[in-house]
């Protein structure tokens, strides 16, 4: 009997070692997020987060570090490049000089659900690759457009084009091409954290910003007129360490990209339906929405768009890869 027991234990023990059912040790990924979690984006992020720990239980857990207190916003792209975190949500402007072809979302007037279907993200995914070293797994809140914000009544010139004379206006690497091409201003760059300050010592008197979030930061305390028409599209997303993404098994690969997927089509429709509520909660809260005339107001949408492509083919001319995919990605984050 005693034998017996002996190889009926060591048949279990084979079966195990090769069952094809073996459970696996969950994996986990570090994760950093690029604003404080007071910010309508960074919830975005942390509930897909808490939808993959939910689905991944057993397989794969995002563990989050943090936000800019952690690592610097600007710093937070190159941390994940070199392993020192595995996972940013952040905005791609910030890697602009690796990644030039990410002025494509910035310039797109379509959403992630869109260019997801006709190959779009699976083709910026594979520049983020061989470019950066890392995996571009989802475009996160996208579509929602941007205005100019101003503390002033906005000026304009006789062609009913916006006068930035006196303007202090803040800006970031995504807004600086258009405004100083077509707005002929010079801006101050200043990162989202500071932006409030600013316009509370009077340092910027204008700033660019989304159609939703400015409460959230505060700076409608400031801030008094909507210029419109909006123009850009936001460019946040979430990039994988390209090295722990392939270490990674196929059930935790896909736990993660099924999520993303599905949470690109939710973010992106949940911020439509909170752009125009904000909006109306804005003009209740005393803040008047300016047009500018259509002529001026075409002009003005056209300027953004085309001072952002020729940002991306300036920059891409200097990579080795030159403009080998400019016009496909045109093509596709374009309807």
């Amino acid at each position: 009997m005693k034998k017996l027991a002996l190889a009926v234990a060591g048949l279990a023990l084979m079966v195990g070692a090769f069952s094809p059912f073996k459970a696996q040790a969950e994996e986990k990924i570090t994760a950093v997020h690029a604003f404080p979690t007071s910010l309508i984006y960074t919830k975005s992020f942390l509930s897909f987060v808490d939808k993959v720990n939910e689905r991944g239980k057993g397989i794969i857990q995002i563990v989050v570090r943090g936000g800019p207190e952690a690592i610097g916003l600007a710093q937070q792209p190159e941390a994940v490049r070199n392993g020192v975190v595995d996972m940013a949500y952040t905005a791609a402007s910030f890697y602009a000089g690796t990644v030039p072809e990410r002025d494509i979302l910035v310039a797109s007037n379509a959403n992630a659900e869109y260019a997801r279907k006709n190959g779009g993200i699976d083709l910026l995914n594979k520049i983020h690759q061989e470019k950066m070293g890392v995996y571009y797994l989802g475009w996160f809140d996208s579509g929602v457009s941007y205005n100019l914000y101003t503390i002033d009544e906005p000026k304009l010139d006789a062609d009913g084009n916006i006068d930035v004379t006196g303007m202090r206006l803040r800006s970031n690497p995504v807004y600086d091409a258009f405004f100083k091409s077509y707005l002929k201003a010079q801006p101050i760059n200043l990162p989202t954290t500071d932006v409030y300050s600013a316009l509370e010592r009077s340092v910027a008197n204008a700033t660019g910003w989304t159609q939703i979030g400015l409460n959230d930061l505060g700076w409608n305390k400031f801030l008094k007129y909507r210029v419109g028409p909006d123009f850009f599209s936001t460019d946040m997303g979430v990039i994988v360490n390209l090295k722990k993404w392939n270490s990674l098994s196929d059930a935790a690969k896909k736990v993660l990209q099924d999520v993303a997927i599905e949470h690109e089509i939710e973010s992106s429709n949940s911020f439509a339906a909170l752009a125009e509520k904000q909006a109306e909660e804005l003009k209740a809260n005393g803040m008047t929405f300016v047009s500018l005339p259509a002529e001026s107001a075409a002009r003005f949408e056209k300027a953004a768009k085309e001072a952002t492509w020729a940002r991306m083919r300036e920059q891409m001319e200097k990579h080795p890869m030159k403009l080998k995919n400019y016009d496909a990605l045109v093509e596709k984050f374009n309807k």
